[in-house]
């Protein structure tokens, strides 16, 4: 493993500018890239280019000359590096030697350039050939009980290959088909699905040209999606306000300057970006919106009195509501003691936010993963409609929820079927479509697949992109059950730490990564993703493949569906494979509604939309209306405060896109060269008697008799609220019991884990 000088210190500067600059600068020779690879960044998010393989932001019909940010400029170079990891490579090294390697070290070996099937006597990979990896896969899945085998997906798979995917699992029988949504956004499609009918966001780019004000929870938008910032920015100029819960202060969504601007650059100005700023304890979001309902309430309830215009769309909610008056007797039952305890959030503070939302005519709720992924994160998708719903900000110009995605297919898949649940999937079509008998009993999501590894039932997994083990909790006990399994087969374009616990039957199969020009027996292909805003985007691969022996992400799917399935007389998988656009054909078949004319709109500037209902006012649920929600917490956490019980949020920093680890330089938490770090309240540690730079561990403190620690950490003085920590994701993960999840959704309750700090 290769050893790191770090340091911790402030960072003055805004989000982009020249610090967005320097770390480009830092990461392109890093990655060895060469003028073809250069150029490349000159199509990333441009109609006729390629869709950024990180995060799910919309591509703009009207494109910047640049219309790429640090972030994603970080995962193309990472996509295109002429570093290899060959055959040879493998020769050197056993896997039990490789986990001694960071997930950085991992990767940053380079593309994978060959098939390798697992060599048990000598722990090595070897290479193979495709036949044969195919054959052998085959012949140990066929005679499986299709419950005991699990096939996932990552985000970055496109529509194309999910559809195969998903059509190929169904047909072996099962829905065991988790995806990164499971680790996410569940409880966004959960939550918004009870509440307004659709699992997703009701708002478009063309919405922050029509808000009046923008209310942030739980997103950290300079890392994770920096693009966004240039919206901000203009509607700053505007005038919108922009009032932000979050519980530190992430410099995206305190201060910006674009790079692509000389003048700013030059002359080093900055925009301020959130108006208001909250820092609320994790897990203190449904007491913070509980206290700005109470405000909204209190001050109808004066204007009605006095004659007065009402603060509340009570015409919006009479036509469009059901629930209020339970609501509404929740909201005034609470109290400001439990409500500033519960948030962490002064009543001052939260009076300052009802303001704004009480003045605003159109307002969008813009949130991530720091409300999804608690115990009660369903709970908290609930009260973010709650709040839109009391001055009818669903379904008109800017207003509506606004879940930003992370990966940049991730809702798309969900579109196309890639999903464990029956009722999202028109499976009578299906079996009309290709004469099957589809199954209708519910599959594992990754909550529940995790579960199976561990006891067994699982005996198979086949991964279409991704890094599960490590994305996953439960990291110790994951990577203890995983060589258990018969078979493991990974798609991957570069080695990570997944890769290193082989199962009985193990192949690694590189695939093309997304920017490179895909050839098939039509001629070059395209293919598509979904982003945050529910617009589908072409995307066209034009650099050479990393290594001559790559296949597709389609062509493999196709391979495998051919070797584990009977023949299949409605289903011409090479022809899918030859001509992407008969995949498309397709798709449209099985989803007319919203894939109408699919081929002809591919590259439709800005993307074409799929349509939402609850943009239109038309509620799809039970009760034909949108429903308000009736909070049994005002805390997310699903665990009690108790004394030495710290609330950790794991962290992502600006040098890395999910598990993918660009380097170790997290510029705006100011820490360089180290991952092993703890924030910690400077109260905190003077009430735990603890110093900056202390070396301590943590343990879990869920209650079940497991110890889970994670060591070696730096204690590191913050801005963090008091009673909680943070630490990055994912080598926090091994706190993260398998059972901390959302109660409805199942998605990994990162952003709250009861834990308590000791001597390291």
């Amino acid at each position: 493993m290769t050893k790191r000088k770090s340091s911790i210190k402030p960072f003055r500067g805004p989000a982009g500018g020249w610090g967005s600059v320097r770390s480009l600068a830092d990461i392109l020779p890093r990655e060895r890239l060469g003028p073809a690879g250069l150029a490349q960044l000159a199509r990333q998010n441009k109609t006729e280019g390629f869709a950024c393989v990180s995060c799910a932001w919309p591509k703009p019909a009207h494109a910047h000359p640049a219309e790429f940010c640090e972030e994603g400029a970080k995962a193309t170079a990472w996509e295109l590096t002429t570093l290899r990891t060959t055959p040879a490579f493998f020769e050197k090294h056993t896997l039990s030697e490789l986990r001694g390697c960071s997930d950085y070290d991992l990767e940053q070996h380079g593309r994978l350039t060959h098939p390798l099937r697992y060599d048990a006597e000598t722990d090595k990979y070897v290479a193979c050939s495709w036949e044969d990896a195919f054959a052998a896969i085959g012949a140990a899945l066929r005679p499986m009980d299709p419950k005991s085998v699990v096939f996932y997906s990552s985000g970055r798979t496109s529509l194309e290959a999910s559809y195969m995917y998903g059509l190929m699992a169904r047909i072996f029988g099962n829905q065991n088909l988790p995806d990164s949504s499971n680790m996410c956004h569940e409880s966004t499609s959960v939550g918004l699905k009870a509440a307004i009918g659709v699992p997703v966001g009701t708002t478009r780019l063309d919405d922050f040209d029509h808000a009046d004000a923008l209310f942030f929870f739980g997103h950290n938008t300079g890392s994770n999606a920096p693009r966004m910032l240039h919206n901000l920015r203009s509607g700053r100029k505007r005038g919108v306000e922009i009032v932000t819960f979050n519980p530190l202060r992430e410099r995206g969504l305190e201060r910006f300057t674009v790079p692509q601007n000389p003048i700013e650059m030059t002359t080093l100005q900055e925009t301020d970006i959130s108006t208001q700023y909250h820092q609320l304890k994790a897990g203190g979001d449904i007491a913070a919106i509980t206290g700005i309902a109470k405000f909204l309430l209190e001050w109808d309830d004066e204007a009605r009195a006095k004659g007065e215009p009402e603060v509340l769309d009570h015409d919006f909610i009479k036509q469009h509501t059901t629930g209020f008056e339970s609501f509404a007797d929740t909201v005034r039952a609470a109290s400001w003691e439990a409500i500033e305890t519960e948030s962490g959030l002064p009543r001052t503070a939260i009076e300052q936010a009802a303001s704004v939302y009480a003045e605003a005519k159109a307002v969008m709720a813009i949130y991530g993963m720091g409300l999804t992924q608690h115990v009660k994160g369903v709970d908290n998708v609930r009260m973010v409609v709650n709040l839109l719903l009391l001055r009818g900000n669903i379904g008109k110009p800017g207003a509506g929820p606004m879940p930003v995605r992370g990966h940049s297919n991730v809702q798309g898949q969900r579109t196309v079927g890639i999903t464990e649940k029956t009722e999202l999937v028109p499976v009578e079509k299906l079996e009309e479509q290709y004469d099957f008998t589809a199954p209708r009993e519910k599959g594992l999501d990754t909550v529940e697949s995790c579960r199976g590894v561990i006891d067994g039932s699982v005996k198979a997994f086949i991964a279409l992109g991704g890094n599960f083990l490590r994305a996953v909790p439960e990291t110790e006990a994951m990577e203890k059950a995983w060589p258990k399994l018969d078979v493991s087969v990974q798609i991957a374009t570069k080695l990570n730490r997944n890769h290193l616990f082989p199962g009985k039957v193990t192949y690694l199969l590189p695939c093309l990564g997304r920017i490179e020009r895909d050839e098939q027996a039509s001629g070059p292909q395209a293919v598509s993703v979904e982003d945050s805003t529910s617009c589908i985007h072409g995307s066209r691969g034009k650099i050479a493949p990393a290594s001559e022996h790559l296949l597709s992400e389609p062509a493999i799917v196709g391979a495998l569906a051919k070797a584990i399935l009977p023949r299949q007389p409605k289903i011409d998988w090479d022809a899918l494979v030859g001509d992407y656009a008969l995949i498309r054909d397709a798709i449209e078949q099985t989803y007319p509604d919203v894939f109408k004319d699919y081929n002809a709109r591919l590259f439709t500037p800005g993307g074409f939309w799929k349509g939402n209902k609850a943009a239109e006012r038309i509620w799809q649920t039970p009760s034909g209306k949108a429903e308000f929600f009736k909070p049994q917490s005002l805390s997310a956490t699903g665990f009690a405060d108790t004394e030495h019980r710290y609330r950790l949020i794991t962290l992502r920093s600006n040098d890395q896109f999910n598990t993918t680890i660009y380097g170790y330089h997290d510029r705006f938490r100011g820490v360089k060269g180290t991952r092993d770090v703890l924030f910690v309240n400077a109260e905190d540690m003077a009430a735990a008697g603890l110093m900056s730079g202390q070396i301590v561990a943590l343990e879990s403190d869920a209650g079940d008799g497991i110890t889970r620690r994670r060591e070696g950490l730096s204690v590191t003085p913050y801005d963090i609220p008091r009673g909680c920590l943070g630490a990055y994701y994912p080598e926090a993960n091994v706190l993260i019991p398998v059972e901390h999840h959302a109660e409805e959704s199942h998605v990994p309750a990162g952003k709250s884990v009861p834990v308590r700090i000791v001597s390291g």
